[in-house]
């Protein structure tokens, strides 16, 4: 019975999206058609808009719809209803929270999952608009629904992505028991973790939410509407939607770093890559978004912006679900979702393109750069740098799938090769991040910049200073001890450069990102400091004010913060991690070196879990070079009942300035305890930069809208034009 009735359901949510965007464009049609054509007195409703009425009302009848496929789907897996084989694959015995979890655990529930995200969005724009049903809205909401359209279209005509399949009668007893195979289905137990079970759906929240930009822009095209009214829309849905897939690829490091044993936390895998391209195009949105704004500037890119941006969306779930390229995170190849997800990535580029061309005058805009040492220059430049490094970073993802005559055609590359283009790169950038709050529009006069600057580069030296006695006294060690040692880590650092550019990379980057924090810093001591002489209020006073009435500026500058804090993690824990590998005995009391630390063996503790699981801790002191005692960490391993798979659980003990990272990996060919030690310097400066990076668009993105009665004057007058 749910089988069936989800299907019905997903078919009508299907029915329901394309009529709502037909009637949309109906009414748009005759609006136009009626321009000008006086209406009877007594205000009678005109076709155009019963049209576009119907349309809006069958955008929420969809999302209405979805939500019941969803609920179908989630009380199957609460109830334990195996009669839908997806359900039954993706159980778990863990708790509600991965019972949960079940819902965007696998293909078909995910794109499920990520449909009734794009309907949510839409009944949002529909219910904010609804009063006013303007033109750019209306066109907006039906691209919505196209989109929508296609995902839904997806999960009805596609049997290998259809969610409500029946199971195999054979696969389950009398009493609904699963019998055979189907017994030793379920989650991956890998994937039955907090920061594993909340990351895919912060992900699919921004994966959706951007869909409204790129509706906007297309809408924009559409009508001939090159104002800013479009950006003001989707401003602050873009905003949201960055914050979330930030989020997400930030839980989905905390879950590599914890669960997968190897002491990373990324390791430019292809998925990892899929959903890193949004999030790139998206900071050059932001930020065009800024200049369309405040300026009437960068439409083009505006627009383009947008497309890219969406259409990096969907090539994440095209490498994710198509089978082009390996990697432990994608689904099993579908040559279906190729076709289909490949066509969306065309046409989504495609009609941006043309309707720009097609717009071309319309979306003209003053984007003369009069000198490089302007705020101009430095927002064409990071708006450059982020869409070229995804196209980049797009390409060499799928690089393998590609025919051997194309640059690194057939080729897939090393998470080596990747960093030796990211790292100059992304230091590049964060320099121009350091400066771009401090230049000025058109041009930067010199004696301005120094007066900006002198104060905070004088900061910006003493932080460098503490940064580079952390560089000498505890990262360069680790770099030469690993040369000394040999091996395979050794090969990586001779294979990633001189010893000269290795560390005076790392030193470059410790230096701009000491610039970038305490330019920023000053940014908000002047303006409070300003605000507090020309108002009379008091330093802090001020200083709350500035966050309240100029949210999404805050909001920016914390996230600069943000990736100042991450910039000095990433190159303490990516460039000079030391590991140590030991075997031994089940005997307590030994103990063994790894870097600065002693580590003792304490014993070995097992016990049941409440699901039938195994579990097994390793118990280790950990102690300083004087023989102090620092705290205890306990890798461990479980071992799943169903089928046998082993999970491991890394130890983990916390510094400021590093982390003791530890895994069991079984007992070795001699009978010993097999573990690895690693120990990550500034690694929780990742954690607590990656904090800052989602505060910032979080307090931008619930600001109170100041545009509302700006746009509803625009959306007044564009309905009223003749």
């Amino acid at each position: 019975m749910m089988p069936l009735a989800g299907m019905i359901i997903q078919t009508v949510a299907l029915v329901a999206a394309v009529l709502s965007a037909a009637c949309l464009w109906i009414g748009h049609v005759l609006g136009k058609r009626l321009a000008g054509v006086a209406v009877e007195a007594s205000g009678a409703t005109t076709k155009a808009e019963r049209f576009t009425n119907v349309g809006y009302l069958l955008s929420m009848g969809s999302a209405l719809l979805l939500t019941a496929c969803v609920a179908i789907m989630l009380t199957a897996f609460f109830t334990d209803n195996y009669s839908i084989e997806y359900v039954a694959r993706y159980r778990s015995d863990s708790g509600w929270f991965f019972k949960l979890a079940g819902l965007w655990g696998g293909r078909q529930g995910s794109l499920l999952f990520w449909a009734w995200l794009v309907s949510l969005f839409t009944t949002w724009l529909a219910y904010k608009r609804m009063e006013i049903t303007d033109d750019i809205s209306n066109m907006a909401i039906m691209v919505s629904q196209l989109v929508l359209a296609f995902f839904v279209g997806i999960l009805v005509f596609s049997s290998t992505n259809n969610p409500f399949l029946p199971i195999d009668s054979s696969f389950l007893d009398e009493a609904g028991n699963l019998v055979g195979p189907a017994s030793a289905w379920g989650m991956n137990a890998l994937l039955e973790h907090w920061a594993m079970a909340i990351h895919p759906p912060t992900l699919f929240i921004g994966y959706a939410g951007l869909t409204i930009p790129f509706a906007f822009a297309i809408a924009a095209l559409i009508t001939n509407d090159s104002s800013k009214s479009w950006v003001e829309h989707s401003t602050r849905v873009t905003v949201f939607s960055w914050l979330f897939l930030g989020i997400g690829i930030g839980l989905g490091a905390i879950w590599a770093y914890v669960v997968l044993g190897w002491g990373g936390y990324w390791g430019w895998d292809p998925v990892e890559n899929a959903s890193f391209l949004p999030w790139l195009v998206g900071v050059a949105l932001l930020h065009t978004f800024t200049v369309y704004r405040r300026r009437g500037a960068f439409k083009r890119w505006a627009v383009m912006c947008a497309c890219i941006s969406f259409s990096f969306v969907i090539l994440g779930t095209f490498i994710t679900r198509s089978g082009i390229v390996e990697s432990v995170h994608a689904f099993e190849g579908d040559p279906v979702s190729l076709t289909l997800f490949l066509v969306m990535i065309i046409v989504s580029l495609l009609v941006g393109v043309v309707g720009l061309i097609i717009r071309w005058k319309s979306f003209e805009s003053d984007d003369e750069i009069s000198s490089l040492a302007s705020k101009d220059a430095a927002y064409y430049f990071n708006n450059a740098i982020m869409v070229i490094a995804a196209i980049l970073l797009a390409y060499l993802t799928i690089s393998s799938a590609l025919p051997e005559w194309l640059w690194f055609g057939g080729q897939k590359l090393s998470a080596g090769a990747y960093n030796a283009i990211a790292r100059p790169l992304g230091i590049l950038y964060c320099l121009l991040l350091a400066v771009c709050p401090l230049l000025s529009w058109g041009k930067t006069q010199g004696r301005d910049f120094w007066r900006k600057i002198r104060v905070p580069a004088i900061f910006a030296l003493l932080m460098f200073a503490g940064l580079l006695w952390v560089f000498f006294n505890d990262l360069f060690p680790i770099y030469q001890a690993t040369l000394t040692n040999g091996g395979m880590k050794a090969d990586d650092l001779i294979a990633a450069g001189p010893s000269g550019y290795y560390n005076g990379l790392a030193i470059v980057g410790l230096f701009v990102a000491s610039l970038i924090f305490c330019n920023t810093l000053f940014l908000f001591i002047r303006g409070a400091s300003e605000r507090s002489r020309n108002r009379g209020e008091g330093f802090f006073k001020a200083l709350f004010n500035i966050f309240r009435k100029a949210p999404i500026q805050v909001g920016g500058y914390l996230s600069h913060l943000g990736i100042a804090v991450i910039l000095v993690g990433l190159i303490g824990s990516s460039m000079y991690v030391s590991e140590t590998a030991v075997s031994i005995d089940d005997t307590p009391g030994q103990r063994f070196a790894a870097e600065r630390y002693t580590l003792e063996y304490i014993g070995l503790e097992s016990q049941e879990l409440a699901n039938g699981n195994d579990k097994i801790d390793l118990l280790f002191n950990v102690y300083s070079r004087d023989d102090r005692y620092l705290g205890t960490v306990a890798p461990g391993m479980e071992i799943v009942e169903r089928t046998q798979q082993q999970k491991m659980l890394a130890g983990v003990l916390s510094f400021p300035l590093r982390d003791v990272f530890m895994v069991f990996n079984g007992v070795d060919t001699e009978g010993k305890l097999s573990v690895d030690v690693k120990v990550n310097p500034l690694i929780s400066w990742v954690w607590v930069g990656f904090g800052l990076l989602c505060v910032g668009p979080l307090i931008a993105s619930i600001a109170k809208r100041r545009y509302s009665s700006t746009l509803r004057t625009v959306a007044a007058t564009k309905n009223s034009e003749p």
